[in-house]
């Protein structure tokens, strides 16, 4: 899809007022002429509220039971029996045996597009869980080339890892986040190259540490922070490895007690430690949070060799990447407020798009090209509500649609919550950008009420999470993975294990705040009245190194 920009006037201005917030959001000159390039308007919702509306298009988290619309047999989905689409097992949806252009039907242009888009959305059948080249990883959301794995959302490359979120080439890993080539790894999160660690936030390179949090190149660690090529430290003091060692088996006994205890010393040590007002590392030029490799990148999050990108979370090895979440894996450019894009190019108002270009409000659609409003295409050209087109058609009517929906108000903007496939508490915008039934209702979206069925009372067979009171169970290899570790038995289920690992990080959000030591202004993802030692990168490093 070749638009031509020159019909639109488009503005520099720097500043424009959040059509859902109300409040002023800032418009770069450079997003300005991105949106100019690829023939969009300007963004009228500031960029949390574009992330958060590609975020509730993606279930991460939550698996139900449910039949295949296919083949009637059993299987385990993002969507629940009740959903209103049809829902085909992994292997189905990815085999010959049907065809989303058997679904297509013509554009009518007295319509609204978003109207037309929501009545395909209800015959395309839909891919049940997101599950590739692995073995025995049937209870797993998005996980690829893994092996023996439970209950984890976006894994690849690991084996043994359960309970566990982000997480790339992991081995014996429970209940962990954003954690990387580590093994023997218990509740932690942000972690490279670590093994043997528990409790163990913001570090690199570290074996046997516990109860800590940044630190870099550590052995047998625990109740520190802030330490470099360290060995043998408790509370930040050299300690003998006796003293080391008793600590640890006063720690480790099994008992949930210890644990809750060593786990509130942690949290105060935390708080009361130097703070890095942004984790960069090799960046240029950019600004955000977890970043690493990257250059001209503004407010970006999550993300690592990237060039050229504003307003993202979870970019890799991409470029030109504009109010987008999870693009790369492999490379992707010129992509602008999607969500989930693979090795695709020039694609704008997408969500799952696999090795395509030139693609216009599309859904799950692999090896396409010049498409619009289309669903569960693979390898077509020219298409349009899924219905074949030749080019000189398909160049005749997209102008048309896109006239009709400036006239409607819905051209330039993303898939209106009603669209949505699930529903806000089930997606990852519920964990990155949180908000209550009412306020999520008000906002147009739907709620999924808790099944009750799920809430009986704790017996000997069957626990019950003390937060939120949902069953939950132990299966074998996370009882042997407690033994192993001297660890308790977690008191509270999985999903709020989740959403407490989920807080210990600060939101996806930069405010402009004073450097606690050198009291220089700069970006953090600490707000202004958070309290404590919080030091922008030099001042941190100059403290640290």
């Amino acid at each position: 899809m070749r638009l031509d920009p020159s019909c639109y006037n488009i503005s520099v201005s720097q500043t424009a007022i959040c059509r859902i917030t109300k409040k002023p959001f800032e418009i770069s000159d450079k997003e300005a002429d991105f949106c100019k390039k690829l023939g969009v308007p300007l963004p009228t919702t500031s960029p949390e509220e574009r992330l958060r509306a590609l975020m509730a298009t993606r279930n991460e988290w939550k698996l139900y039971r449910r039949k295949c619309d296919a083949t009637g047999q059993d299987i385990i989905s993002a969507y629940p029996s009740d959903s209103p689409f049809k829902v085909y097992n992994n292997t189905t949806w990815w085999g010959d045996t049907w065809d989303a252009l058997s679904f297509g039907r013509n554009f009518d242009l007295n319509k609204p597009f978003f109207e037309q888009f929501a009545d395909l959305q209800k015959v395309v059948p839909r891919e049940g869980t997101s599950i590739f080249n692995s073995e025995n990883c049937d209870y797993n959301s998005h996980i690829r080339q893994s092996k023996n794995c439970f209950l984890n959302s976006l894994v690849a490359k690991c084996e043994d890892t359960h309970y566990s979120y982000w997480i790339v080439n992991d081995k014996d890993v429970m209940d962990c986040g954003y954690t990387n080539d580590s093994t023997l790894c218990y509740d932690c999160s942000d972690i490279n190259n670590c093994y043997n660690c528990a409790a163990l936030y913001e570090a690199n390179d570290c074996n046997d540490c516990f109860f800590s949090f940044q630190m870099h190149g550590c052995h047998n660690c625990i109740f520190c922070a802030n330490l470099v090529n360290k060995d043998f430290y408790i509370f930040n003091k050299q300690v003998s490895k006796e003293e080391f060692e008793m600590m640890k088996m006063k720690i480790f006994n099994g008992t949930l007690g210890s644990w809750q205890k060593a786990y509130e010393d942690f949290l105060k040590l935390r708080t009361d430690a130097i703070q890095q007002g942004v984790h960069t590392l090799k960046c240029e030029k950019s600004t955000g949070d977890h970043i690493y490799n990257c250059k001209n990148c503004k407010n970006c999050f999550d993300s690592f060799e990237s060039e050229d990108c504003e307003n993202t979370i979870s970019s890799a090895d991409s470029k030109d990447i504009y109010s987008s979440y999870s693009a790369g894996w492999q490379r992707c450019e010129v992509v602008y407020n999607c969500c989930v894009s693979r090795n695709s190019t020039n694609i704008a108002f997408c969500t799952y798009t696999w090795f395509s270009t030139n693609l216009r409000y599309c859904d799950s659609c692999v090896s396409c090209q010049d498409c619009f409003g289309c669903i569960g295409l693979r390898h077509k050209q020219h298409c349009i509500l899924n219905k074949q087109y030749t080019k000189e058609e398909y160049e005749k009517l997209v102008p048309q649609i896109t006239e009709k929906m400036k006239q409607t108000g819905d051209w330039g903007e993303f898939f209106p919550p009603a669209l949505s496939p699930y529903a806000y508490n089930e997606t990852s915008a519920a964990d990155f950008f949180p908000l209550n039934k009412e306020e999520a209702a008000a906002r147009g979206w739907r709620w999924r009420e808790p099944d009750q069925k799920e809430y009986l009372p704790a017996t000997k067979e069957i626990l019950a999470c003390k937060k939120c009171g949902k069953n939950y169970k132990i299966i074998p290899q996370e009882a042997k993975f407690y033994v192993r570790m001297n660890l308790p038995t977690p008191v509270k289920c999985p999903s709020c294990r989740h959403a407490a690992r989920m807080a210990m990080r600060n939101a996806p959000h930069l405010y402009e705040r004073a450097c606690s030591k050198c009291e220089d202004k700069f970006e953090s993802t600490f707000s202004p009245d958070k309290e404590g030692k919080i030091y922008c990168e030099k001042c941190y490093r100059t403290e640290i190194y």
